[in-house]
């Protein structure tokens, strides 16, 4: 019961990384449409729930392990580096921009350094170093969502692409989502701010939104970190 007991928790981060490769699968599907691409970003949501609940019930069946952060460190490449950079790369091959789509790869190669450095670093419990890879993720489903629709010059997306990258691996540090005091407005006001301006954003934008709400995450921590 026992060897049940502790796998069920790397059952969940195998769902997030069965998820994650179909979106990538979605992305690479000849004549991708909108629709196609969105399913796409449901896979990748999915994988976000994946994500969140491994951890959890983890914490709640204490069959924490080492090999449980591992497996969730490569699902999380796949899902939030890997998948999004392809549904990228699809698009700008679909727009003819050869050879600048193969910058998109930059995305899970900085990923894979921004969760190499969180799996050896004990100073992120509570705070981020750099920008996390699901956030960078989020960014892209909604960016991506809107790029799907719109023309945009090739430099602008080559210059997110970078940014994005250098924001993993940067020494910026990121507030995280967790309250431990839910009643401080005053320790937790970044944290409430984000939370709100989130649901506008996709509210008033639709998944776009998502990409302006990331923005704003980075801006809000860049912000409390000089307070």
């Amino acid at each position: 019961m026992n060897a049940i007991r502790n796998n069920i928790p790397n059952a969940i981060t195998s769902l997030n990384l069965l998820f994650g490769s179909i979106a990538c699968i979605m992305a690479l599907t000849p004549s991708c449409t909108v629709t196609t691409y969105r399913m796409a970003f449901l896979f990748i949501a999915l994988s976000a729930v994946a994500d969140f609940f491994d951890g959890l019930v983890a914490r709640l069946l204490h069959a924490v392990s080492a090999i449980g952060k591992e497996l969730d460190s490569l699902a999380d490449l796949v899902s939030f580096g890997l998948a999004p950079a392809l549904i990228l790369y699809s698009m700008m091959a679909n727009q003819d921009y050869y050879p600048w789509e193969f910058c998109a790869l930059l995305l899970p190669v900085f990923g894979a350094l921004r969760l190499a450095r969180f799996n050896i670093d004990t100073n992120q419990a509570t705070t981020f170093t750099g920008l996390p890879i699901p956030a960078n993720a989020i960014f892209w489903i909604g960016f991506t969502d809107w790029y799907a629709q719109h023309t945009c010059p090739t430099w602008v997306v080559i210059l997110l692409i970078v940014l994005l990258s250098l924001l993993m691996v940067s020494p910026l540090r990121m507030f995280s989502l967790k309250m431990h005091n839910l009643s401080s407005l005053r320790e937790n006001w970044a944290q409430y701010l984000q939370i709100v301006a989130t649901v506008a954003a996709v509210i008033v934008l639709g998944l776009p939104g998502l990409a302006v709400a990331i923005a704003l995450y980075v801006l809000l921590s860049i912000i409390k970190r000089e307070k």
